[in-house]
């Protein structure tokens, strides 16, 4: 199994002694789930941060009438969970699901909390995900207020350039929070926005 890829995220933050990532590593899990598979439903309980190994994960709420709301998109490389629950051990808001076949690097909370406890300086790290979250959270919150739909795509494009063209306007649609119908008017009008996507609903 190869943990390259978490070690390097890891390592933008903190330097691990070979014995402490080997340490880190047992409490990892592995996971592979496939195309439109949930990790989370709304009102469970998340048990663990999932960090997105290959493929890509979104978070999203519905409402009554089946609308999605996305929240974030977690393509290679990202960490992705519902926060409130992970944090509070409550029932979330948010479902989980993977876009595309994806293979996931699972560490549970009571893992974590040992993690804490016997490698201190993972406290450091997981704090900076947690800020870098709020942070993303925040800008989000003030994006959604004060932003066109076209800024609001432009902004898409910048904090995802790789998903660009690999996700269909209905995922992108649902993340800046218009229509399908609205998304895809706006980008024949303006073709400097304009990307191609594959449809992989």
């Amino acid at each position: 199994m190869n943990h390259n890829l978490l070690l390097e995220s890891i390592s933008k933050h903190i330097q691990l002694e070979d014995n402490e990532q080997q340490h880190f590593l047992s409490y990892v899990q592995v996971k592979k789930v496939k195309k439109k598979e949930y990790l989370l439903m709304e009102g469970e309980v998340n048990h663990y941060a999932m960090f997105v190994n290959s493929g890509c994960l979104r978070s999203y709420t519905m409402d009554k009438n089946g609308f999605h709301y996305i929240q974030q998109f977690a393509p290679e490389g990202w960490w992705i969970g519902d926060m409130y629950s992970l944090i509070t051990k409550e029932p979330g808001k948010l479902c989980i699901d993977a876009l595309f076949d994806s293979e996931l690097l699972l560490i549970s909370r009571v893992n974590l909390d040992r993690v804490y406890k016997e490698i201190p300086k993972f406290n450091f790290y997981f704090r900076v995900l947690a800020e870098k979250s709020l942070v993303s959270f925040q800008t989000r919150a003030m994006e959604n207020l004060s932003l066109h739909a076209k800024e609001r795509y432009e902004k898409f494009c910048f904090r995802y350039p790789t998903l660009i063209d690999k996700i269909s306007q209905k995922q992108v649609a649902a993340y800046i929070g218009v229509t399908p119908e609205f998304l895809s008017k706006m980008l024949h009008k303006d073709p400097k926005v304009n990307s191609d996507f594959f449809d992989v609903d």
